[in-house]
């Protein structure tokens, strides 16, 4: 597949806005247009400029769109929006990376129901909607596209230090939803898998781990590699997704954690 056109949820709090914007960054070094998704009014000032020079140095476009991917009517307006930019470049939109995710350090015996209704709705929700809208379009299009969800290694395990249940619940609901959606639309030839992070070091996570130093003792335990994870290290997995060298993959999941699922 051609980068031409590829959207990206930005998010509410996949590890930091910082991690995913390094994946529109990805995108854009392979040579393709991205339009950015998120709730927020307005992206991170120095992160956007970055991105806005990288484009314009390689004739690329960046684009930004304020959406709450939990309302129905929001994500497939805008993303029917990005679709028809594209169109206009020359540049058909074929490809999504759905990352918006947030998480909440609550043990389960203390999880308000209404905390638990939230993750879900944006984690696992609001995924659906924006990969069901990113579909509904390459059928209409007739566009082989492929899609990338950002799940985590915490959808097969339960992360040691942190008492996330509903965030694991949501990352294994991830999972089996690419599954399922896979086997109904590789008969359009459209591909979707997961890509599935281990412990990643962010200026979110340093702030925890100053906090909690115990915490990073049990990380650094289980890394075989001897560290943590950076945004960086999920540059290339989401570009080989997104293009040609997974077209035999769909309904996969993509574990990119530095071995910790190894000492589990």
């Amino acid at each position: 597949m051609d980068l031409t056109e590829v959207s990206l949820e930005v998010m509410e709090n996949w590890h930091s806005i910082a991690a995913t914007l390094t994946l529109a960054a990805a995108v854009l070094e392979a040579g393709g247009h991205v339009a950015c998704i998120d709730i927020l009014p307005s992206p991170s000032e120095l992160e956007w400029t970055s991105l806005q020079t990288m484009a314009k140095s390689a004739n690329l476009t960046v684009s930004y769109h304020q959406c709450d991917i939990i309302l129905e009517d929001e994500i497939s307006a805008t993303l029917d929006l990005i679709a028809d930019a594209g169109s206009k470049l020359g540049a058909p939109f074929q490809g999504t990376i759905a990352c918006a995710g947030i998480q909440q350090k609550i043990p389960a015996v203390e999880y308000p129901v209404d905390g638990f209704r939230r993750v879900m709705d944006v984690n696992v929700t609001g995924t659906f909607l924006t990969v069901k809208h990113s579909a509904r379009i390459f059928m209409a299009e007739g566009t082989k596209g492929s899609m990338i969800m950002i799940a985590s290694m915490s959808g097969q395990v339960a992360n040691r230090g942190l008492t996330c249940p509903a965030y694991n619940t949501s990352k294994a609901a991830v999972q089996q939803m690419c599954r399922s959606v896979a086997q109904e639309w590789g008969v359009h030839g459209i591909r979707i898998n997961t890509l599935s992070p281990g412990y990643i070091r962010t200026a979110m996570t340093d702030g925890l781990l100053a906090a909690e130093p115990e915490v990073e003792k049990t990380w650094m335990a289980g890394a075989l590699l001897g560290r943590l994870g950076v945004p960086e290290d999920f540059k290339a997995p989401a570009v080989f997704l997104l293009a040609d060298g997974s077209l035999w993959m769909t309904g996969a999941d993509l574990r990119v954690d530095g071995g910790h699922q190894c000492r589990h």
